[in-house]
């Protein structure tokens, strides 16, 4: 069971060498990360040529585990079938331009058993965006890794959260999946997304759940995993669409984060 690509061509571009070239050309305007990588990081989703630049800043943070074939938890929203839980999908790999991406199917399965929360349908999959567009970055700059997927519907970020650590293990990474505001005027966007930035470094996993921001329920079980931890976040980077489109009249925000032990 592979997972095909939904939107190669459209968010990203579907011919590999052109995808790397932009990839890098992103990544090669970030500071280099610190040597010690962080547990987390938080990307948007949106076309490459609109959030690019920010995402680049949350993958370069993981330069560090090129290699080390890393298990990452991807955390993301369903944009298009509403759901009430988190579904793994049934799929053995997923599939981009760079390649097929491995699924640890023994993991998924392990999430499975935790609640009745978790399910495995494909239907949320299919279409969705907010996973697919991470993988290009994930695949170029760890080399291989363990791919544990996971689309949000509607859940309890106090109830989940807990439960997703109990799966995980030393060295495993979690990787969230969310825009900011979405469609006001540039300048309204970055007052409300200021505040949904505030509540993310505050912990304010109900602050975030209510925020706008298209992955809020991923985002917010972060916040709330990184709360039962003791990790803390650091904001990398931030824009709105206007500042690579030049268009101020209807924008989305985008941020990029890391939590660290």
């Amino acid at each position: 069971m592979i997972r095909r690509p939904a939107v190669a061509g459209a968010f990203y571009p579907a011919d590999p060498e052109e995808l790397v070239a932009m990839m890098e050309m992103f990544l090669s305007r970030v500071p280099e990360p610190p040597e010690i990588p962080p547990v987390a990081v938080v990307a948007p989703h949106a076309g490459y040529i609109y959030s690019g630049p920010v995402a680049a800043h949350s993958f370069k943070q993981l330069l560090p585990l090129r290699g080390k074939n890393v298990r990452v938890f991807l955390m993301g929203p369903s944009h298009y079938v509403p759901f009430q839980g988190i579904s793994t999908g049934s799929y053995s790999y997923w599939k981009t331009p760079l390649g097929l991406v491995p699924v640890d199917e023994a993991k998924v399965k392990e999430i499975l058993t935790l609640s009745d929360i978790f399910i495995d349908a494909n239907e949320p999959l299919i279409r969705e965006h907010s996973l697919e567009v991470e993988l290009p970055f994930l695949q170029y700059v760890l080399g291989e890794f363990k791919l544990v997927p996971l689309v949000f519907g509607f859940i309890d970020p106090f109830q989940v959260a807990p439960l997703i650590l109990r799966v995980m293990e030393p060295g495993d990474i979690v990787v969230v999946s969310t825009d900011l505001s979405h469609y006001h005027p540039d300048v309204i966007a970055r007052s409300i997304d200021a505040r949904t930035i505030e509540m993310a470094l505050k912990g304010d996993t109900e602050g975030v759940l209510n925020a706008e921001a298209c992955g809020s329920h991923p985002w917010a079980t972060l916040v709330e995993m990184a709360n039962i931890k003791g990790w803390k976040p650091t904001l990398l980077a931030y824009a709105t669409s206007a500042d690579t489109s030049g268009d101020t009249s209807r924008v989305v925000g985008y941020a990029a984060f890391r939590y660290d032990e």
